[in-house]
């Protein structure tokens, strides 16, 4: 009995030694992420057995003074098509829903674009543990514009 109980241990041990350092697993999307230009912060995070995520926060979280519509207050979703949804403040706004991991280092779901209120199909890759390959498309991702986020920290941690 204890010479099973050895050999589980040891066989335990060489798997874990065996798996890549760094290796990409389906929760390896959570955190925060920041956008090319860093104006915005992401969280991803589960909900239920899927990702989504959400503005975390922007670098300019109201209009400018000189805003024709909403001077000095916080940005909304003014884009929506829906005129019921216009009012929504950005930051906490979700934006990345229904994503599943495909395995392989790929995820697959949709993303909103509050700047044309339009929502696309969206897949995602990791470039390292810090790099996520972000790319929204219309119908084939071939047909579609890839943005990279850094990992970032939650600024009000």
């Amino acid at each position: 009995m204890s010479g099973r109980i050895v050999f589980f241990v040891l066989f335990l041990i060489m798997l874990m030694a065996a798996a890549p350092a760094g290796a990409v697993v389906a929760d390896s999307v959570i955190g925060f992420w920041n956008t090319p230009d860093h104006d915005a912060l992401f969280e991803i995070y589960r909900c239920g057995s899927l990702y989504c995520g959400k503005i975390s926060s922007l670098e300019e979280p109201d209009y400018p003074p000189t805003d024709k519509q909403m001077p000095g207050k916080p940005k909304v979703d003014r884009n929506n098509p829906n005129p019921a949804l216009r009012n929504r403040t950005l930051v906490g706004l979700p934006l990345i829903f229904g994503f599943h991991y495909d395995g392989d280092n790929s995820w697959s779901g949709m993303i909103y674009n509050p700047e044309d209120g339009s929502t696309y199909r969206c897949n995602f890759s990791m470039d390292g543990e810090n790099r996520l390959n972000v790319r929204g498309y219309i119908g084939i991702p071939l047909l579609g514009r890839t943005q990279i986020w850094t990992r970032g920290r939650d600024k009000g941690r």
